[in-house]
């Protein structure tokens, strides 16, 4: 008994080098034991309960103080030394099944070499070959759809012909050179990246391709990539009408697919599809699928009538088990989606290949990635959101405001009052749920209804990136904050306040509070609050801040993405899980330029009237950027009671256009082409408005009053400019209107007012001077226009924030044009003024 004793205790027992005598010092199974305990509890050193944990045990006592502390610190090494090497492992584990991966892509990509340098040679053998014709039936044998598959296709029979063609096919393309993949553009394969993708280049349709490493099981990657409305945000509606054993081992559907069309100028889709699932030999999981026809099958036509159908040639996802953990998955996304249906400006979204795989494939590949790392707690969210609830509410957002832009019937909207000439279309949902609960009181169910204001235009030579980060971060620039409030008010308490009843003013604050994002930061979710105060003195204490719930997403200049988006809905400061959601916003898309097409102003509703900026060809050496198109959808959503539908759609469609016309303004100022608010006032470097405006004010200046604007000398070229731009006094120009309206301003005046360049032309003269100062101004104002400039004394003018500004005294003079006659504007220069 003693020998086993012995023998237990120098098993558990353990052995640390003494800190002062360099011997060796054992501990008893018992205080090893007793010091997991304390570490356990108290991990961190200067914890105060570690120390009360070590005194209270007896056990310990014969211990020195210094030989316990060095005792916690070889334990910390061990366990950093146990998760490096797990680590290591699972990194080498990855790799192993990356190369692997890469390795046969390589495999893939010699046969792909192989088959083209053959089909060179046939090709110029045909050349040689004067009854010949020269074919390639590399790709569109392979996915042409054959005829005596539709004929077979109303038996379980023919089903299960179609599905192992389609599975055939399909593997063909996802391993092998059924299609002539190219490298996705912009997406450089490397150890930071997602995966490996690819477009197809000279095939029927579209097809993009991705491969990657996923750390989940076949069978969960399998169920997340059919469930595809919870993952592909244009997905409306995915059913399956049949479903039966193909004897196999596999399982066959038939699906009915619908997709919402990405803006207001073009149908949506829907697919009437074959689907199987099967494991192969060597144990991958496929899942394949195939349209069944091209027209004329699936679901009743009044449930499809809003849809053009359109086709899905065979496609799918091939996931291999790797070894020790995870899978490899191959995605293959080929579609037809009879561009012909769109304008012809449109066309490129639905003829690109490299749009599939920036809505679709790609997508796909992220969201698995997504629910991996979620699934392994590498990802964290804040406020104490778990990421399937966070997840849930982007998703709401972005299918709320689908919703919004394609305004089915099917849904309960309809078209109020449009004739076809209308900028902006008005449509009501007189039934629409507003909750993601089955609690009515919750749902908001008893409003009178929803409506959506919405229009689409053409923006020419705007990053779509730039202007949706400036729209994001300058909501002052374009937003009303009392529509903000309307909308907020109608939501949270079922309420009607018609905007203006209580007059309410935006501070300007806008906190932006971010709640999470996607693994690879493609998009935001955040709230946004908007701080604002009462103008009533009974209201005064009462908090009128406004909180908004918001997505945000290809606001990278670098990404690859489909569009560039901006979604909100206003929420409650607590928001529950089940929050009302009333989604609007902008979506900015992209058109790929082609050689061969020529687009017509006349070809989008709001292209006459609101294009933005000039019309430039492409000349040698102009960067693409510069020509570039892109679409620009908006739809805003407003409650309404049944009494005040008529008033809050003359509203609605006002505030649409006052937010276009804003956008406008944003878009000109950001193009390459237009003057930039972040460069100062200078629109270009090509452009000498600004330039030749600075020259005018100083001489004018100096002609009047007989003294220099600026004291720096021998002022030359753009140095007038810059030097007038940081001038220490507020310099604003109005023009000569029957109301004076600011067209310039330099930095000190922007501060002053409290404005950007790109909102100061919304600013009169009048609404800077409280009533004495508008006295003041108009008795010196016969003066001015007289002798060409006057001294106004000291007084106090108001910024757009409301705040008060003092100033010590103020000149105002006229800026004279080049030919020195001509009355360009009026200036004045605020000399020491400050906030009060």
């Amino acid at each position: 008994m003693a020998m086993a004793m012995t023998h237990h205790h120098n098993r558990e027992s353990s052995i640390d080098k003494h800190l002062d005598t360099g011997k060796y010092v054992r501990y008893t199974a018992e205080q090893v034991e007793a010091l997991e305990r304390v570490y356990a509890e108290c991990p961190k050193p200067s914890s105060l309960r570690r120390q009360q944990l070590i005194r209270e045990c007896p056990i310990l006592s014969n211990i020195e103080p210094k030989q316990i502390k060095v005792w916690f610190q070889n334990r910390r090494c061990r366990e950093k030394q146990r998760k490096e090497a797990s680590r290591l492992q699972t990194v080498n584990r990855k790799l192993t099944a990356m190369n692997k991966l890469l390795m046969e892509e390589n495999d893939r990509l010699q046969k792909q070499v192989s088959q083209l340098v053959c089909e060179n040679g046939y090709m110029r053998q045909q050349l040689h070959t004067v009854n010949a014709s020269a074919t390639d039936a590399s790709c569109d044998s392979a996915v042409t759809t054959p005829q005596h598959s539709l004929r077979n296709a109303n038996n379980p029979a023919g089903l299960l012909s179609i599905a192992e063609e389609t599975l055939a096919e399909f593997l063909s393309k996802a391993t092998g050179t059924a299609v002539n993949w190219v490298q996705m553009p912009g997406m450089k394969p490397g150890p930071d990246s997602v995966g490996i993708f690819a477009i197809s280049q000279s095939c029927s349709g579209m097809a993009a391709r991705a491969c990657g490493l996923v750390s989940l099981e076949p069978t969960k990657i399998a169920e997340i990539l059919k469930d595809r409305p919870s993952w592909f945000r244009d997905c409306r509606k995915l059913e399956v009408f049949t479903m039966f054993p193909a004897g196999n081992g596999g399982t066959i559907e038939l699906v009915y697919t619908q997709m919402f069309a990405p803006t207001t100028l073009a149908p949506a889709r829907d697919f009437w599809t074959l689907r199987y699932t099967t494991t192969l030999e060597n144990g991958s999981l496929v899942v394949c699928e195939r349209s069944l026809s091209g027209s004329g099958a699936g679901p009743s036509v009044a449930s499809a009538a809003q849809f053009v159908r359109a086709e899905v040639l065979p496609s799918g996802y091939l996931i291999r088990p790797c070894e020790g953990g995870g899978s490899i998955i191959h995605i293959v996304d080929h579609l037809n989606l009879e561009a012909w249906s769109v304008p012809e400006v449109l066309r490129p979204l639905y003829e690109s290949s490299r749009v599939i795989a920036q809505k679709m494939t790609i997508p796909a590949l992220r969201y698995v990635r997504q629910i991996a790392q979620e699934t392994s707690g590498e990802v964290v969210y804040s406020l104490g959101r778990q990421p399937a609830v966070l997840r849930t509410f982007s998703q709401r957002l972005s299918r709320g405001f689908n919703e919004a832009i394609n305004g089915f019937n099917e849904d309960g909207w309809s078209i109020m009052n449009c004739d076809g000439t209308e900028d902006v279309i008005i449509a009501i949902n007189s039934g629409k749920s507003l909750s993601n609960s089955s609690n009515l009181t919750t749902g908001l169910s008893f409003l009178g209804g929803v409506l959506c204001a919405k229009a689409s235009m053409l923006l020419q030579n705007v990053p779509p990136a730039v202007l949706v980060r400036f729209l994001r971060e300058h909501r002052l620039e374009w937003a009303d904050f009392n529509v903000d409030a309307y909308s907020a008010a109608s939501l949270k308490a079922g309420t009607y306040t018609y905007p203006g009843m209580r007059p309410t003013s935006f501070t300007g604050s806008q906190i932006i509070m971010p709640l999470g994002q996607t693994v690879e930061h493609e998009e935001l979710l955040e709230v946004i609050r908007l701080e604002g105060q009462s103008l009533t003195q009974e209201d005064a204490f009462l908090s009128r801040d406004i909180h908004l719930l918001q997505i945000c997403s290809g606001i990278d200049d670098n990404a690859v993405g489909a569009c560039s988006e901006l979604v909100f809905a206003p929420i409650d400061e607590m928001f529950p899980d089940d929050a009302a959601l009333l989604p609007s916003g902008f979506r900015i898309i992209p058109l790929e330029s082609k050689p061969d097409s020529l687009a017509t102003n006349r070809t989008l509703d709001l292209t006459s009237s609101l294009e933005v900026g000039p019309a430039t060809s492409q000349a040698a050496g102009d960067s693409p950027s510069q020509n570039a198109r892109s679409v620009l959808t908006i739809a805003f959503q407003f409650p309404f009671d049944t009494n005040l539908q008529d008033n809050v759609a003359t509203m609605a469609r006002q505030y649409v256009r006052s937010v276009i016309s804003s956008v406008q303004r944003v878009a000109m100022a950001i193009s390459p082409c237009g003057s930039s608010p972040t460069i100062g006032p200078k629109p270009s470097p090509g452009s000498p408005e600004a330039l030749t405006l600075a020259h005018w004010i100083c001489q004018s200046y100096s002609f009047h009053l007989g003294e220099e604007l600026l004291k720096s000398e021998s002022l030359g070229g753009d140095s007038v400019l810059k030097n007038l731009w940081q001038h220490q006094d507020a310099i604003l120009c109005c023009s000569l209107k029957s109301v004076p309206v600011f067209i310039f301003a330099n930095q000190a005046g922007l501060d002053m007012l409290e404005t950007t360049l790109v909102a100061l032309q919304d600013i009169t003269l009048d609404k800077i001077f409280d009533e004495l100062g508008r006295k003041a101004l108009c008795f010196d104002f016969t003066k001015l226009m007289q002798q060409g400039f006057t001294h106004l004394l000291a007084g106090v003018c108001m910024s757009t924030m409301g705040r008060h500004v003092s100033y010590e005294q103020a000149v105002a003079w006229k800026v004279l044009a080049a030919d020195a006659k001509t009355v360009h504007c009026l200036a004045f220069s605020f000399i020491n003024w400050s906030f009060v």
